[in-house]
């Protein structure tokens, strides 16, 4: 009589059975603030999820008057970073349509490194300019045209990018499971171009709130956040019994 040898992930921690999630700040943000800024929503998710947080590469810089640029008058913040720009002088506006991507290939190989030195990731959360990205990154790994690879995305306060070199990414439905986070009334990024991201995916979970620009963390939102992330667990453990 043979015995039967069952595996299955009793082995694991309990963190390695959650989702292991990459999050991406907005811009003019960091890791550190990032982390600081979804405390109240990462308590709701704990059960299924933990988060390792990076930093783009690209410091911001300011520049007071746009009119009379002088180079005494440009301001280059140590704590504040983005994942591209969209104007030459090395600024970005989330709203503007055309002009360039500068840095973003930059950013694309940050991530794949710290996907090989801290992943593999199940998912990636990012939030404005960092739902921009990764709304852009989803596409990439559809195409086969990054080395990423992850499972489900969560956007909060994200839209298409309008620079140029991004017009030719959006032209399939993005088929990978996504939470659309957005506020009805978001005054730095219309609803309409967070809703226009969400299009962009084959079948969006979009979750829509009364506030502004922020990933909200309270009750009203508990239940939709629990259960995308408790089927995505679901569909980690199932993984990882085969």
């Amino acid at each position: 009589m043979t015995e039967e040898i069952t595996q299955n992930n009793d082995h694991l921690t309990e963190n390695e059975k959650k989702l292991k999630i990459l999050a991406i700040h907005g811009y003019r943000q960091n890791g550190e603030v990032f982390k600081q800024k979804t405390g109240s929503f990462r308590k709701i998710v704990n059960k299924w999820a933990h988060f390792i947080f990076i930093t783009a590469p690209h410091q911001v810089v300011t520049v007071p008057s746009r009119d009379k640029l002088d180079e005494t008058e440009i301001n280059e913040k140590s704590d504040e970073y983005g994942w591209f720009f969209n104007r030459e002088d090395h600024t970005f506006r989330g709203i503007r349509k055309g002009g360039p991507a500068i840095g973003f290939d930059t950013s694309i190989q940050l991530v794949e490194e710290a996907f090989e030195k801290f992943g593999p990731f199940d998912g990636i959360l990012g939030f404005s300019q960092g739902g921009c990205f990764v709304g852009l990154l989803c596409d990439l790994q559809q195409r086969g045209l990054t080395t990423c690879k992850f499972n489900f995305a969560v956007l909060v306060s994200g839209f298409k990018s309008g620079s140029l070199p991004h017009l030719k990414y959006y032209n399939e439905p993005i088929d990978l499971p996504v939470l659309n986070v957005y506020g009805s009334s978001d005054d730095i990024i219309p609803k309409e171009m967070s809703e226009a991201l969400g299009e962009a995916f084959k079948d969006p979970v979009t979750l829509v709130h009364p506030g502004k620009h922020y990933l909200p963390a309270s009750a009203a939102q508990k239940q939709v956040y629990q259960e995308f992330f408790l089927e995505r667990y679901s569909e980690k453990q199932i993984k990882l019994d085969e």
